[in-house]
């Protein structure tokens, strides 16, 4: 049965005791009171802070240091929602963000996509609404997304017109929108307005941004305006640092999540600055580095552990979170791929995430979006809606008349309870394959990508897109022509 979101019914594990958890809320608090954080081009996010209380000092022009007294940022975040919904066109769709609530979306942000047939190569807006229907598709996904992919043949100011576009007419679940420039994000908050209505967008979370910090301790003008921009609007904003350990954040696992919340709290804080109740989601992205070459790598146990952590600092601070996700380095839909991931995506699941971005189709670091990964995360996703849903203890779950009805030494196949129970007892995969070894080589002898890559063919010959109002359609048709026509195109 689809829902819109999963509600857990499985405890949190909580990995760290009290005495854990006070030494890296206060090794963040040292790191905003004596080292600070740095704002680049962005004066009216440095008023806004110091009118707050904070401590600023020029680093040079248009840069400033910040520095907060310990409580400080806290304090500005009681406003923020413990909970919030974002809108989708299609209410039986929307989601809610927070508490026990926890929303799956595809991959976000490669600029490459890959395939069995066509290999690795630059997406195309045409990848970009592919991916899209078949998220769309699946029961198992909750949320549209964003930059499923880079559509690299529009150009680069214009692009999200055509992404923002993709998602409203190609699904009907919530989206993310245009984070690039504070006046790509008001084009999507305008589009929102086309789509929702005006004064439903004033009133509701309809579209949220997901903005990075640039790691270590800045944040930047074009992120902080884009922040502003959504919460001026009433609208969400994830607030995520990117950090590689032993890079842009200590190789310690204690000292990233330390740095990670630092970054991101004040991240949620501007937010309330702007806009005391407008939604925002702590977030962090902890990978290790391979030191040897530099290289990320994704689906260690380390950062795993760091998101079991994040989560607990999430619940204390009352706010929603997004972190981990099906992460890997491999470079095809294999083996690999999948171990990194369950040990990533499980450390979601567990932390008790709220948003998980990157849930489907991640591969080649981020680098690569790739179709039949798309599909075999999903799957694990659905996986995933089970054990979330844990099980009930009852006369009937106890199943003692199974055991009555045959008795010692008889099979069950056939008994009045496993009749009853039969087609709802057990999680059904899309892409395994569970036949003896004798069927599945007399049937080809494929493996999970070839599966997998027959199962996206066929969804997108079969998809066919949610009902759109015919006027509306012409309405953000009508606005995308002339905000592209007030601009020269610009590929960088």
């Amino acid at each position: 049965m689809m829902v819109p979101y999963i509600t857990r019914n499985i405890p949190c594990y909580e990995l760290l005791d009290e005495e854990g958890l006070v030494k890296i809320e206060l090794a963040t608090d040292t790191i905003l009171a004596e080292i600070g954080i740095e704002f680049h081009d962005d004066q009216e996010t440095m008023r806004l802070f110091q009118q707050a209380g904070a401590q600023v000092s020029n680093v040079h022009k248009n840069a400033w240091s910040l520095k907060f007294e310990p409580g400080m940022i806290r304090e500005i975040l009681q406003t923020a929602p413990q909970q919030f919904t974002q809108h989708a066109r299609n209410s039986s769709r929307s989601v809610k963000i927070g508490g026990n609530a926890m929303v799956f979306a595809p991959s976000y942000g490669s600029p490459f996509v890959m395939d069995l047939d066509q290999g690795r190569r630059y997406g195309t807006l045409a990848d970009f609404e592919n991916l899209i229907k078949l998220a769309q598709s699946s029961p198992w996904l909750h949320h549209s997304g964003g930059t499923i992919c880079e559509p690299t043949d529009i150009p680069v100011n214009k692009r999200h017109l055509d992404m923002v576009y993709a998602h409203m007419r190609y699904s009907d679940r919530a989206f993310l929108g245009s984070i690039t420039s504070p006046e790509r994000a008001a084009d999507s908050i305008e589009m929102c307005r086309i789509l929702f209505g005006t004064n439903f967008v004033a009133q509701n979370c309809v579209i949220m941004g997901n903005f990075n910090s640039t790691s270590p301790l800045i944040w930047d003008g074009i992120s902080t305006r884009g922040i502003r921009t959504y919460a001026e609007a009433g609208q969400g904003s994830i607030l995520l640092p990117f950090l590689l350990g032993g890079a842009v954040s200590p190789v310690t696992m204690p000292g990233a999540i330390a740095q990670s919340l630092a970054e991101s709290m004040v991240g949620c804080a501007l937010t309330q600055l702007v806009r005391p109740g407008a939604p925002a989601v702590l977030a962090s992205f902890l990978s290790s580095t391979s030191l040897r070459s530099g290289s990320p790598s994704f689906g260690t146990p380390e950062p795993a552990l760091g998101s079991l952590v994040m989560g607990q600092l999430a619940r204390r601070l009352k706010l929603p979170l997004r972190c981990a996700g099906n992460f890997s380095t491999s470079k095809q839909a294999d083996g690999q791929s999948m171990v990194q991931s369950m040990m990533s995506m499980m450390s979601a699941v567990q932390c008790g995430a709220n948003f998980v971005l990157h849930s489907a189709g991640f591969l080649d670091s981020l680098l690569s979006m790739s179709y039949e990964k798309l599909i075999l995360d999903a799957d694990l996703c659905g996986a995933l809606h089970s054990y979330l849903k844990g099980f009930e203890i009852s006369d009937d779950t106890l199943g003692l008349d199974a055991l009555r009805e045959g008795g010692p030494g008889q099979h069950m196949f056939g008994c009045a309870h496993t009749l009853a129970h039969y087609q709802t007892a057990y999680w059904e995969s899309q892409t395994n394959d569970d036949q003896p070894y004798e069927s599945w080589l007399e049937q080809g002898g494929d493996n999970a990508m070839v599966r997998a890559n027959r199962i996206w063919k066929k969804t997108l010959l079969e998809y066919q897109a949610p009902v759109m109002d015919a006027s509306i359609d012409d309405e953000l048709k009508d606005f995308m022509k002339r905000r592209k026509s007030s601009m020269d195109d610009a590929w960088y």
